[in-house]
Parts: structure tokens; sequence; C-alpha cells
């Protein structure tokens, strides 16, 4: 059944009532007025490219600009600026090291001198192109750590004497590329002997050097040294246990007879 008046007009089947360029639609809950409409459903009002939205609470004014949007946008910049933070990356870790209690015993008596190593390691003879009698080597497999041990005899000469001191100064030198600071001391050992420490600080092969003599036939130097890549920082428990074990070498050392 349809009624027409002017440009009135009533759809009972649709349920849709147009007044003029208006009308209103029953079944949508929607009323249009122009180019403006009102929509029951969403509560949503539209006048031109102007848009309010009382549900969703969207306001759009001018062509298509989000109030919405632009809320949404300023809380996610700000809730990401709060929440900023420096990153820092994590170091990298390095296995625990398993050291294990001091234990010595005493050196063969191939040697003119002795002292005590510790039964953790291994005495090696020493094989480099420049190796002498008497030179030895002791390896600690399990932290990977070397004890290089040189000796020269004296015989009463003060020349020579001087010139092993100066080679010895110059061996520690040479690590003052890498090293920090090197830290030397003189000290003298339970049985009257004068010792010259040499304590190495950053990343340098060679953390501990000494030497001793009793300046008359005997001239010893010893030198730690580890065989990793890993930095001196990681190795500090291995490189504080390794300097007991040199003082503890140092302080029974003894000349055993004049060397021939």
């Amino acid at each position: 059944m349809k009624r027409r008046r002017d440009n009135r007009h009533w759809a009972v089947g649709i349920r849709h009532w147009v007044l003029g360029i208006g009308y209103w639609a029953v079944g949508t809950g929607q009323w249009v007025v122009g180019n403006g409409q009102w929509s029951m459903v969403n509560r949503q009002l539209v006048v031109g490219s102007r848009q309010w939205a009382v549900g969703s609470r969207r306001w759009v004014v001018g062509s298509g600009f989000s109030f919405s949007a632009f809320c949404f946008l300023l809380f996610a910049f700000s809730f990401l600026t709060a929440c900023e933070q420096n990153y820092l990356p994590k170091p990298l870790g390095y296995n625990r090291l398993e050291l294990p209690s001091p234990e010595y015993r005493s050196l063969p008596d191939t040697l003119p001198y002795t002292f005590e190593y510790s039964k953790h390691a291994r005495l090696l003879d020493d094989t480099t192109a420049i190796s002498e009698r008497y030179w030895i080597e002791i390896f600690y497999p399990h932290i990977k750590s070397n004890v290089h041990i040189t000796y020269k005899k004296l015989n009463n000469n003060e020349k020579l004497l001087q010139e092993f001191i100066k080679d010895a100064y110059t061996l520690t030198a040479k690590h003052q590329i890498k090293a920090y600071a090197i830290d030397e001391v003189i000290a003298t050992t339970p049985s009257g002997k004068t010792a010259v420490i040499a304590e190495l600080q950053g990343d340098v092969p060679s953390q501990f050097q000494f030497t001793i003599t009793d300046s008359v036939d005997n001239f010893l130097r010893g030198a730690l040294y580890f065989n990793t890549q890993v930095n001196n920082d990681s190795l500090a428990p291995a490189i504080d246990y390794m300097k007991k074990d040199l003082m503890h070498m140092i302080n029974t050392l003894q000349w055993k007879r004049p060397a021939k």
C-alpha cells in the first residue's frame, strides 16, 4: 500500500517515511535530513563531511581527520616514550672455573734449584727454539695456564748478572702496550733470598713475572701465561689462584748446588 502527496510519501511495506528530502527508516532506526544523517542504531550523526559518533566516541572534522585516531597515536607515543629505557647488551658469559685445593710437591733432583709446585700441574721440558738446559714449563691443564721457568748460571760474573736483570726488565716492559699498570715490588723469601716481583694489570698475556738470584751463582726467572682468548676480568679467580702458587714457588725456592 503506497500513498503520495507532493514530494512526501510513505512506504508501509518497508516502514519508510520520506518528508521533503528527509526520511525516517523505522527498520534501521535512521533519520536522514539533507546530507545529514542520525542513526539511532549506532548513535552516529553525520553532517556533510563532519561526523560525531556517541557510541564509539569518534569525531571526524573536515576531510576524514579522525580525532580518536589522533588520541590513540598520542597515547601510544606517550606510552612508548614513558617506557623507554637504555638497552645494554648482556655480557658474554663464561664457564665457571673449578679450582682445586692447593697441594704441592718438590721438583726432581736433576735441576740445580728446587721449589714446591702444584700436584695439579704437569712438569714439562721447555720446547721453545731458544730453550736451554734447566729450563722447564709447569702446565696447569684444568685452567690452561703455564709457568715458564728459565735459569742462568752466573759464575760470580757481575756483568752477566746486570745483563740478565736488564733482559728480564725488557721482557716485562714489552707488555706496557696493553697493560694499564705494572706493580713491581722487591720481596725477601723466608730463606733470605731477594725476589723482584712484577704484577701486570690489564688484558696482557702474562700477568705475573718474577726474578730471584743470589747474585753470585744462580739467576732464575718465572713468567705466568694463560693459553686462552678469554679476557683477564673473567680469568680473575684463576689469576689469583696462580699468583698464590707462584708465591709458594718463590718462598720455597732453594739453590741445590753450584751449577756446572
